[in-house]
């Protein structure tokens, strides 16, 4: 289903699945969609978290089902509700279920019109938000499923861990740009690289905030922006401006197009994947894979500095 419905990259836009849980309205990605099948019967698991229902194993698959009902804190199903459906999503190289109502429909949306839910909201699931969208004549929250899979099972999030054998150097003369809108992912991401040397960090929430901020660097000139950005981190689901946008826009700088931008994302796939690749991304990892970041991010940054000695900039 997702490769159906994966839009070309770079137009600040998404398709979104808008849901039922209950009587509430929520919506996901339909990039991170692998299939929606009809309720299946699971196998209870015990001494785990409760807001998993159990397990089953479709096609030799096992594939954990959350009950978001129970996860975004409402009256769990019960045995004697209507089943529902399942949503089998694919991402951070994980396959997971969750338990849903009903399906409400599809709709292209632009990034430019998804809100950051308000912090002191945080019943019905506001606090696993990506953002809040207008649809027809109500609110839809879009969630953050990365943040209930982590919260659910930290194992399958980024872990700062992975570094514990990585040489840190000093890197606080290098400038690294990171565009992340989940303050958890962001911190994290950080953590990391300060534990590698890299210090010197421009940290934006969302696409539109760091292209502002290029674009504030390169109003003093070529030479200007080249130093004090030498690589771009950005995720790919972000209100205002998505990475995929923002990774066009930098290509397609006469100046800026010189800057490696990494995309750090967990919806990584082969269609995202090709995307990425038209769009100029230098490199494109899983949000788990924290440990190559820092790899990569070395990577980037030696050639752009070397590209900056040889114009002379250095």
């Amino acid at each position: 289903m997702s490769a159906e419905y994966v839009l070309n990259g770079g137009m600040n836009e998404l398709e979104v699945m808008e849901f039922m849980v209950g009587n509430h309205h929520y919506g996901i990605n339909v990039a991170k969609i692998q299939e929606i099948i009809a309720w299946h019967p699971v196998t209870p698991v015990p001494n785990i978290n409760p807001c998993i229902e159990g397990i089953f194993m479709p096609r030799k698959q096992m594939i954990s089902v959350i009950d978001l009902r129970r996860c975004l804190g409402f009256e769990p199903f019960q045995p004697g509700d209507k089943k529902g459906l399942f949503i089998i999503t694919q991402f951070s190289k994980l396959t997971t279920a969750f338990h849903i109502d009903e399906i409400r429909g599809i709709h292209r949306v632009s990034w430019e019109n998804i809100h950051v839910p308000d912090t002191s909201a945080e019943a019905g699931g506001a606090d696993l938000a990506t953002g809040v969208v207008r649809i027809e004549d109500h609110l839809t929250v879009v969630l953050d499923f990365e943040r209930i899979v982590s919260s659910i099972n930290p194992e399958a999030g980024v872990k700062v861990s992975d570094l514990d054998e990585y040489e840190a150097k000093d890197r606080s003369a290098t400038p690294i740009l990171l565009a992340e809108d989940s303050k958890m992912l962001s911190k994290l991401i950080q953590e990391c690289l300060r534990r590698a040397g890299y210090t010197n960090l421009i940290v934006n929430e969302n696409g539109q905030e760091a292209w502002d901020k290029l674009n504030e660097f390169a109003a003093d000139g070529q030479e200007k922006v080249l130093k004090k950005v030498h690589c771009i981190i950005t995720d790919i689901e972000m209100p205002k401006m998505d990475g995929h946008t923002l990774t066009k826009l930098v290509k397609g700088h006469n100046w800026m197009k010189k800057i490696p931008v990494i995309i750090f994302s967990s919806m990584i796939n082969d269609v995202i994947y090709k995307q990425g690749e038209e769009l100029g991304a230098d490199a494109q990892l899983t949000k788990p894979e924290i440990g190559r970041l820092v790899s990569v991010v070395d990577e980037m940054v030696e050639r752009h500095e070397n590209e900056m000695r040889e114009a002379g900039y250095v």
